[in-house]
């Protein structure tokens, strides 16, 4: 990076040069003068030295704007204005030549004097900023100095003075003229120029003042009063253009703004008119040097009218270049301008009216600008447009105004539309208005504010546009409503077999079942996977039963090309009023529908505090559930199975249990889903076989007949391993096959018909038996009874508890006890709570059964003891 070097500066000795040399130079000056110091060699050297002074802080000064400005017209500027102030003294000087020749010798100084001030002013900093621009104002100021001298020239007594004298007069009056137009046009620093011209234009005067003092034959001391303001002019000229007058950084230069009609072309012509209407009317007649005066002021006149044709040319042309540009640009414009008047009456529009929206003149010009509004946006246009009109957007950002326009062919429009205040400006002095169509923009931005609120799949609404018509629901005055939470089961499989393309297929149906059971004010949405959600004004009583309705239809078949499928739904509902918001509204819908989810399929539940509770306990008891085993909380009871002819054990089931050091002891019933759930069912099975067997292998006194039964389930069932496991358990305890007995729930049985025959055939190679259990409790148990491999009925509570009515005939339980003695197998009655009903059981020839009424379920110690009493 650059680094530019200071500027210079001035030191201590020049500032005291600076105030000590002006009234020296004075002081010697008005000393010779007056004789006191008759040396014309004296003269010369102080006169020369107040110009040498003066040339060195211009020189000073120039070399400061050069720096700072970068133009060498700065530095020219300078050095003419030293070189005039140079010639003022050698000018001075000839004072004292003596005739014939002194007359010429002054008229050239003078000349030379205002010639180099009139090029020193022209090229200072500010002053002009092209050689057109000087040109015109040369020609302002010789033609206001012309008809100065011819005005002059025919007053008295200056038409009477010597000829030379006319001369020093004209040559003065000319330079002084042409500064003064130049300083009072200059625009970058400006109080500089004016001390500049200042003291060019003290000089001048002085100067031609004093010329014709000496020509006229003055005494000495009259002309020696001239050299003061001489003096005075030379240091106002320095002082005006020094270094501490200017600023620490140029502003950028500014376009010439110069007009060609500026008011001083009329001011030389008035001035010579009215010269030569006092001469004609007092004298009469025009000698020749008044002619050639005249025509001279005339001519230049002429010229100076010649440079303002051309520069009205100049400017129309580029008028007529803007006003194409302007013209090309409204009309290809996108947007329509109007142009108001201060009523708000259109005065013009640009063509694009007809392009864009078929607008012609006579629709609009003429017409306020309010009437062409659609009527419910008039008034915040009125509005918008009069805080304009007020002034409170002075040099402030245009209004914005949002209105439908309506068109050419009668349709509304949506515009959006800015009202700029050019009133201040002359050459507009009006109101302008862009208008823009925005029908495309309002549109897109409709659709996607429909597409964020809409599910894109099944075009139900969205989480997003329920939870925000939950909120409006809930802020009704007394309205009462129902969130429901929908999950299905089954997707996942149907993704993974069928494909996406049926499983988005199948949510598309989903979503059109559940809206064809809503009302016009329920809201379908989807929140996203397999979960929908609907919320109904319907009270607790409709709302359970839409539900109801909804996992009806949502069970029936689905019926998709090429294929068939099938799903499970659980239905969660909450009341709106029973949450502090929305979004705890939806929670508890949610905790609902697990809840269901966790009781089964195809279940509706509604939500209270319990079902927070029981959440919570599921999900923490399938949190610690995986390393139970471990912590040694897993414990087995076992309830014997008896005879029922001699009350004899025959054998004893294991029951598992867990034993929670918070929970208390948690049952199958609500322990078994739980580990299905997490995955742990099969080595919770492997487990309860392991204890059982080391259990029954350590009970003394045992034999072959006695046997133990353990639940298996489905998975660890079909597992391929399972007949090895089996069989290394038995060999590790070393118990005899025949003594285990697998039970398998019915209603697990139609899940895989094959696969579960396969299995207990495996286990029946190895001598283990096998037993249905809760026989009697699924729809389909009879079809596949002769089909399983098993050796033993265990009848469900039910039928036992079922008595036999006359009409009817015999009990439920005599029939399945028959059909399972034809097909050989053991009966076992489950459930026995009563004496009755063992005593049903017995008479309808249940071999064996199982009850509290018999024997409870107990740990292994005491069951080893309740064995060794009853074998007693």
């Amino acid at each position: 990076m650059a680094v530019q070097p200071p500027a210079p500066t001035g030191t201590r000795s020049h500032r005291v040069a600076f105030l000590i040399a002006p009234v020296l130079g004075a002081a010697v000056l008005i000393a010779a003068l007056t004789g006191l110091v008759p040396d014309l060699a004296a003269l010369a050297i102080a006169v020369g030295g107040v110009a040498l002074w003066a040339t060195v802080v211009l020189v000073h000064t120039a070399l400061a704007i050069h720096h700072r400005d970068g133009t060498f017209a700065a530095c020219r500027g300078a050095g003419f204005i030293g070189m005039a102030a140079l010639v003022t003294g050698v000018t001075a000087g000839l004072l004292y030549l003596g005739p014939p020749h002194q007359g010429i010798y002054l008229a050239a100084g003078v000349g030379a004097v205002a010639t180099l001030y009139v090029l020193g002013t022209m090229l200072l900093p500010g002053a002009a900023s092209t050689a057109a621009v000087r040109l015109r104002r040369a020609f302002d100021g010789l033609g206001l100095g012309v008809a100065l001298g011819f005005a002059a020239y025919l007053m008295r007594p200056l038409g009477k003075a010597p000829y030379s004298t006319l001369v020093c007069t004209l040559l003065a009056a000319t330079g002084i003229s042409i500064v003064t137009v130049i300083v009072l046009r200059a625009r970058l620093h400006r109080p500089a120029a004016l001390r500049c011209g200042l003291g060019a234009i003290l000089v001048l005067l002085a100067l031609s003042t004093v010329a014709n003092l000496v020509l006229s034959g003055h005494d000495d001391w009259i002309v020696a009063l001239f050299g003061l303001p001489i003096v005075a002019g030379l240091a106002l000229t320095a002082e005006g253009g020094s270094r501490r007058n200017l600023p620490e950084s140029l502003p950028p230069r500014e376009q010439d703004l110069y007009l060609s009609g500026y008011p001083l072309l009329a001011l030389p012509a008035g001035i010579g008119v009215i010269a030569a209407l006092y001469h004609l009317i007092f004298v009469g007649n025009f000698d020749p040097t008044a002619i050639s005066l005249g025509i001279a002021m005339v001519a230049i006149l002429t010229m100076r009218e010649l440079l303002v044709v051309s520069d009205i040319r100049r400017y129309t042309g580029q008028l007529r270049t803007k006003e194409a540009h302007f013209r090309s640009l409204v009309a290809g414009a996108t947007d329509l301008t109007l142009v108001l008047d201060d009523k708000l009456t259109v005065r013009w529009q640009s063509p694009a009216a007809a392009r864009l929206f078929g607008l012609a003149d006579s629709e609009v010009v003429g017409r306020t600008f309010i009437n062409l509004l659609h009527p419910d946006d008039a008034a915040g246009a009125q509005a918008g447009i009069e805080t304009l009109l007020a002034g409170e957007h002075d040099d402030g950002p245009p209004a914005l105004l949002n209105a439908r326009i309506r068109d050419g062919h009668g349709m509304w429009r949506d515009t959006e539309s800015t009202v700029a205040d050019q009133r201040s400006v002359p050459e507009v002095s009006a109101l302008v208005v862009h208008v823009r169509d925005v029908g495309e923009r309002r549109h897109l931005e409709r659709t996607l504010h429909k597409l964020s609120y809409t599910d894109q799949l099944t075009g139900l609404a969205n989480r997003r546009a329920l939870m925000r018509d939950l909120l409006a629901y809930r802020r009704r005055a007394g309205q009462q409503g129902t969130v429901l939470v929908i999950d299905l089961h089954g997707l996942a499989e149907i993704n993974d077999s069928k494909g996406r393309e049926i499983g988005d297929a199948v949510l598309i149906e989903v979503g059109r079942r559940i809206r064809s059971l809503l009302g016009e004010e329920d809201v379908a949405a989807r929140l996203g996977g397999d979960e929908f959600a609907v919320l109904t004004a319907d009270g607790a009583v409709l709302a359970y039963a839409l539900a109801t309705r909804i996992v009806t239809l949502l069970m029936e078949p689905y019926q998709l090309p090429g294929t068939i499928v099938e799903l499970h739904t659980s239905v969660g509902l909450a009341e709106l009023a029973g949450g502090n918001d929305s979004e705890e509204v939806l929670r508890h819908a949610d905790l609902a529908r697990s809840r269901a989810r966790q009781l089964g399929r195809d279940r509706v539940e509604w939500y209270d505090t319990d079902v927070e509770i029981q959440l919570h306990r599921r999900m923490d008891l399938e949190r610690e559930l995986l390393g139970a085993a471990d912590r040694g909380e897993l414990d087995l009871v076992f309830q014997p199975v008896v005879s029922l002819s001699d009350t004899q054990p025959v054998g004893v089931e294991a029951l598992l249990r867990w034993r929670h050091p918070k929970l208390g002891t948690i049952l199958p019933a609500e322990l078994l889903p739980i580990a299905r759930a997490v995955g742990c069912a099969a080595d919770l099975d492997e487990w309860v076989l392991d204890a059982a067997c080391r259990h029954l292998s350590s009970w003394p006194g045992g034999n072959n007949e006695f046997w133990l039964s353990v639940n298996v389930s489905p998975r660890e069932l079909l597992s391929a391993r399972f007949p090895e496991t089996v069989a290394e358990i038995l060999a590790r305890h070393r118990l005899e096959p025949e003594r285990l007995v697998v039970e398998v729930q019915e209603t697990w049985v139609a899940e895989d018909v094959p696969a579960i025959v396969a299995s207990l055939t495996g286990l029946r190679k190895l001598g283990v038996r096998a037993a249905l259990d809760d026989f009697g409790a699924g729809q389909a148990s009879l079809s596949h009874l002769r089909r399983l491999p098993v050796d033993m009925l265990k009848l469900d509570q039910g039928l036992v508890n079922t008595p036999a009515e006359p009409p009817i005939g015999p009990a439920v339980i005599d029939v399945v006890v028959s059909l399972g003695k034809r097909l050989g197998l053991e009966i076992v009655a489950k459930g026995l709570e009563t004496q009755e009903q063992i005593d049903r059981a017995r008479r309808a020839g249940c071999l064996y059964g199982q009850g509290f009424a018999l024997a409870r379920p107990a740990p292994a110690e005491r069951m080893e003891a309740y064995l060794d009493s009853h074998r007693a």
